[in-house]
């Protein structure tokens, strides 16, 4: 290799020389890409199409040796380095622009000890290969609902989907993590061992360090659930949504119920004069009892004059239910907001909002929070917002560049009319990149601690990319 430019991490450029490289090469048991390398370019994409970068380097790393020897280098040589897992992060952080890039998509092993019902991870697995190799065994780990998602990424955010009501967070059945820190230095972090390290991990983000390999427990669960669509003309949004609203008040643990708001797509089990047009769903998933499901969902199924309805469904196939509407290849922009009510300003907003989308795969949805979730103590996790609550995500999503502005706006218009009415805390796994003010309100009581461990783990700010803890400045206002 020849000496190479690179962006340094504190802006700039700057140049590692030949030997260097070469050194980094032999100690990867993996591949050391570059531009113009065979699988540069598929390495350097990820999930959102918004995000075209080029990086200097991507180490695709196999174990964590690997990432070891990644790390030392990007701080050793002062560069800028991102991590990538899933690649399925909306701000891109994945991929940085001229640095290094330490890419774990191909560790993706899970592999589950049956009478233990433990499964330890590894960081460039997906929700797909999660879901399957437990669900073989009766098993099941609360996570996200787009099976293309990183376990990595989804994890250190928080992790909630279908079943966080009935089990929890993914973080709240995560054991053990095993991280290589700005250092170069391997550590488990547990609720016994590096226990700082551990509460920021679960919720912090990708801040303290490259999270080699994940211990998460299990829960008996499936395979059968009963969930499906249960869809409704847009005409009636605003009852609907009221109606929802009270129903969900006496909704059991077991039980989830979002709401997504958008045309509607075409579905086989649709009638062909909708789609195209606006509609509103309710998607539901009982985690128990087909039977005692039946009876739960009476309520929300019982709302208005739906077009479809829900029904028992293999579980890794509700996993997967949204996925065709979330493939990559598009450009994708959200804002969000957490909600402790859905009041009736916010149903207006959001309901009046889908009277002018600006494209077709544009939505909003809401998701409900809480149960399991919700009796963790505020401040056991880095994750702050415990309470029953709703979780906003405005969806703007596309195709042509040339709609980047109407779809953008679309969905910051909707962000500031609904702030109003919002918690202020927000799901740091649906930050843009150009959220970066937000972190300290997303945090709350926790903000100050997390800065603290960060400087701690990572007093340099090597990991970055991310929806960043800046630990010198942070520590200096608060």
């Amino acid at each position: 290799m020849n000496a190479m430019s690179f962006t340094a991490l504190e802006g700039g450029k700057t140049t590692v020389d030949a030997a260097a490289l070469e050194t980094l090469s032999t100690q990867i048991r993996g591949t050391v890409l570059r531009e113009g390398d065979a699988g540069y370019d598929g390495a350097r994409s990820i999930w959102n199409d918004m995000i075209d970068r080029r990086p200097g380097l991507i180490a695709c790393c196999v174990g964590a040796s690997d990432v070891v020897a990644a790390v030392n280098f990007a701080r050793e040589n002062g560069l800028l380095v991102s991590v990538r897992g899933g690649g399925h992060n909306i701000a891109g952080s994945a991929i940085c622009e001229g640095g290094l890039v330490i890419d774990l998509s191909m560790m993706k092993s899970v592999r589950v000890d049956v009478a233990a019902r433990r499964a330890w991870v590894g960081p460039g697995a997906t929700l797909v290969d999660v879901d399957r190799e437990t669900q073989a065994f009766g098993l099941a780990l609360p996570t996200g609902i787009n099976s293309t998602t990183g376990i990595a990424g989804l994890t250190l955010g928080g992790g909630f989907g279908w079943i966080t009501r009935k089990y929890g967070l993914t973080i709240d059945n995560l054991v053990s993590a095993d991280v290589v820190t700005a250092h170069g230095k391997l550590l488990r972090a547990s609720e016994t061992e590096n226990a700082d390290l551990f509460w920021a991990l679960r919720g912090g983000g990708g801040n303290f360090g490259v999270v080699t390999g994940f211990e998460f427990k299990l829960h008996r669960f499936g395979p059968q659930v009963l969930s499906g669509l249960v869809v409704h003309p847009f005409a009636d949004a605003g009852k609907v949504l009221r109606e929802y609203r009270a129903a969900l008040e006496t909704a059991p643990d077991e039980l989830t119920c979002w709401v997504v708001m958008r045309q509607a797509p075409p579905l086989p089990f649709l009638p062909a004069e909708w789609h195209g047009k606006e509609v509103l769903v309710l998607a539901m998933c009982y985690c128990g009892d087909i039977e005692a499901g039946e009876k739960a969902t009476q309520k929300l199924r019982a709302i208005g004059t739906p077009m479809a309805d829900v029904g028992p469904n293999p579980f890794t196939g509700w996993q997967q239910a949204f996925d065709p509407l979330l493939a990559p290849g598009a450009r994708n922009y959200w804002k969000s907001h957490d909600f402790t009510e859905l009041s009736d300003s916010a149903i207006e907003i959001t309901t009046t909002a889908i009277s002018r989308l600006p494209g077709p795969e544009c939505e909003i949805f809401f998701g409900h929070v809480g149960g399991v979730a919700g009796r963790v103590p505020a401040d056991a996790t880095a994750f702050p917002q415990r309470s029953s609550h709703f979780v906003m995500n405005v969806h703007a999503r596309w195709r042509e560049p040339a709609m980047d502005k109407a779809c953008i706006e679309w969905a910051r218009d909707i962000y500031e009319a609904s702030k109003p009415h919002a918690a202020g805390t927000a799901y740091v796994n649906f930050m843009p990149e150009d959220e970066i003010d937000r972190v300290e309100a997303a945090y709350g009581g926790n903000y100050r601690r997390l800065l603290e461990i960060k400087q701690r783990y990572d007093p340099q700010n090597l990991f970055r990319m991310n929806q960043n803890l800046r630990p010198k400045e942070g520590l200096r206002a608060a």
